[in-house]
C-alpha cells in the first residue's frame, strides 16, 4: 500500500474543509494517508484528528531530530546555504526558516518508520518548508498546493520550495501563470491547476430569487482578517445609507479584526445595519444564504474563494473584486459581477446598480450594459449555478486531484525495477479503482499493468 504524509498548518480547520476532503479521497483510493498538523488543532468530539502533531515539541523527538540532522547534514546543507546567504528575505524570516528546518527534522523523525514514500503540504506557508525538509532527510518525494496569499503575499523561500518539489498544485490558471512568470526556472509541466469545488445542495437546484424585502440583504462570509478587508465593506455600507438605500449586512466568521470592525461600525453609526455574526456552523449556512439578496466579497488577496462557489451553487448573485483567479469563476455580467479592486466608488456603484435591478427586475434598465432585456438577474443566477456544477463541482474536483496526484507519485517510481514490490502496492489500488484488469499470472504482469494504469490516467 502506498503511504503518503499530508501536512497542513493546522488540521482540522473549519475554514479549510478541502484538506480533509482530499485526505479522505486518497484514502478511498486505497492510499494510506498520515494526516499531520504543525499546530495542535482545537478539535471537538467527532472531528477527524491528525496522526502527527508537531507543536508542542517533545524533548525525545527533538533529540532524535538532532541526531538525524548530524547523520544526514549533506541533505540539509543546500537549504541552510539558501537561508543564510541567498535571497532577499529579512533577518526575522531567515531565523524562522532555520527554526522550521528544525521542525522539519522533527517531522522526519515521526515519519521515519512509517514507510512514507511522498510528503504533500497544503499551502505554501511555513508548513511547506517543514514538509520539504522532512522529504529531503527521508529521501522521498515532496509536493505542495498553493492558494492565494501563500503565493502572492507571503512567498518567502518559494523559489527553493518549487526547486525541490516533484510537482506543485495550484487552484487557478492565474496562479499558474504567475508562478511560471515569476520563477522562470520552473518546468511548466510541474505546475498543475487543481481547482477546488463545493458540494452541490440536494435542495431544489435553482429557482428565481425571493422577492426583495423592505431592505437589501447583503451577506459576507470570511475570517475577520485584514486581508479579507471587511472594513472596506463597512465603509461601503456607510455610503449606501447616504444614498438612501435600506439594507442589512451580515458578516459571518470571526477573527483578529473583530474589535476593529466593531469600532468602525460604531463610528459610522451602523449598528442597526451591520451585524457581526461570529462563526456560523456549516449546517446553518443554507439559512444564511437563503436570506441573502447579494453575497459580497471584499478581499485584497484570494485564490478562488469557496464562499463564492457556495453562493453561486445556490443561485445567488455575487459581487467580488476582479483579482487573481476570481474572474475564472465570476464572469462579469454572466455568472456574477466584479468591481475594480480597492475602488470604493466602483464597489458602491455596482451595489446601487444591482439593487436597482433587484427592485425592478422587469424594468428597461441594464446592469452595467452587460445583460439582455427581461429578468436579467435570473439569467445570472442560473448561469452561476451551471458554472459551479460543471467547473467547480467538489466531486469532480476531488477525482481530478487524486487522479493527478497518484499519477505523478507513480511516475516518480518509473526508474524502479518492475519487480519492486512497493511499486506493485502503489499501482494496484489505482488499477482496481479504474477497473483495469490486474494480471498476476505472468512474469510481465507488473510491467503490463503499470503501463495500462498510466495510460488510463
Amino acid at each position: 500500500m502506498l503511504t503518503v504524509a499530508y501536512l497542513a498548518n493546522q488540521f482540522p480547520c473549519p475554514v479549510e474543509p478541502y484538506v480533509g476532503e482530499e485526505i479522505a479521497e486518497l484514502r478511498r483510493r486505497g492510499v494510506r494517508v498520515i494526516a499531520g498538523s504543525v499546530r495542535r488543532p482545537a478539535t471537538t468530539a467527532g472531528q477527524r484528528t491528525p496522526e502527527v502533531v508537531l507543536q508542542p515539541l517533545r524533548i525525545t523527538v527533538l533529540l532524535r531530530a538532532l541526531l538525524l540532522c548530524a547523520g544526514r547534514w549533506k541533505r540539509l546543507s543546500p537549504l541552510l546555504v539558501r537561508i543564510i546567504f541567498c535571497g532577499s528575505e529579512g533577518p526575522a524570516q531567515r531565523l524562522k526558516a532555520v527554526l522550521h528546518t528544525g521542525l522539519g527534522a522533527c517531522y522526519a523523525v515521526q515519519l521515519r518508520k512509517r514507510g512514507v514514500k511522498h510528503i504533500h503540504a497544503h499551502h505554501g506557508y511555513f508548513g511547506s518548508w517543514i514538509a520539504m525538509t522532512a522529504a529531503r532527510l527521508l529521501n522521498v518525494g515532496f509536493s505542495l498546493t498553493l492558494h492565494g496569499s501563500d503565493l502572492l503575499l507571503h512567498g518567502a523561500f518559494l523559489d527553493t520550495k518549487l526547486k525541490h518539489c516533484d510537482f506543485c498544485l495550484t487552484v487557478s490558471e492565474f496562479n499558474r501563470r504567475y508562478l511560471l512568470q515569476r520563477y522562470p526556472g520552473v518546468t511548466p509541466g510541474r505546475v498543475r491547476v487543481s481547482r477546488l469545488g463545493v458540494a452541490l445542495s440536494e435542495r431544489e437546484p435553482w429557482s428565481p430569487a425571493r422577492k426583495l424585502g423592505a431592505r437589501l440583504a447583503l451577506v459576507a462570509v470570511g475570517r475577520l482578517h485584514a486581508v479579507k478587508d471587511h472594513a472596506f465593506l463597512v465603509r461601503a455600507c456607510a455610503q449606501l445609507r447616504a444614498h438612501g438605500v435600506g439594507f442589512e449586512c451580515c458578516i459571518a466568521e470571526d477573527g483578529p479584526e473583530r474589535r476593529h470592525l466593531e469600532l468602525l461600525i460604531r463610528k459610522y453609526a451602523l449598528q442597526d445595519h451591520v451585524t457581526l455574526l461570529g462563526h456560523v456552523p456549516r449546517e446553518q449556512m443554507d439559512s444564511l444564504y437563503d436570506r441573502a439578496d447579494l453575497v459580497v466579497l471584499t478581499s485584497r488577496s484570494e485564490g478562488i474563494p469557496l464562499v463564492l462557489m457556495e453562493a453561486m451553487a445556490r443561485g445567488k448573485i455575487v459581487l467580488a473584486p476582479a483579482i487573481t483567479g476570481i474572474p475564472e469563476l465570476v464572469i462579469p455580467g454572466k455568472t456574477g459581477f466584479l468591481y475594480e479592486a480597492g475602488s470604493l466608488g466602483d464597489f458602491v456603484a455596482r451595489l446601487l446598480s444591482i439593487h436597482s435591478l433587484l427592485r425592478s427586475p422587469d424594468s428597461a434598465e441594464r446592469c452595467m450594459g452587460a445583460l439582455p432585456p427581461g429578468r436579467e438577474l435570473d439569467w445570472v443566477r442560473f448561469a452561476a449555478r451551471v458554472q459551479v456544477v460543471h467547473n467547480f463541482n467538489r466531486r469532480k474536483s476531488l477525482k481530478s486531484f487524486s487522479d493527478d496526484f497518484l499519477r505523478r507519485v507513480i511516475l516518480r517510481k518509473e526508474s524502479l525495477p518492475h519487480e519492486d514490490s512497493v511499486l506493485q502496492q502503489i499501482q494496484l489500488p489505482l488499477q482496481r479503482y479504474r477497473g483495469i484488469p490486474v494480471r498476476t499470472d505472468g512474469p510481465d504482469a507488473v510491467a503490463g499493468t503499470r503501463s495500462r494504469a498510466v495510460l488510463h490516467g
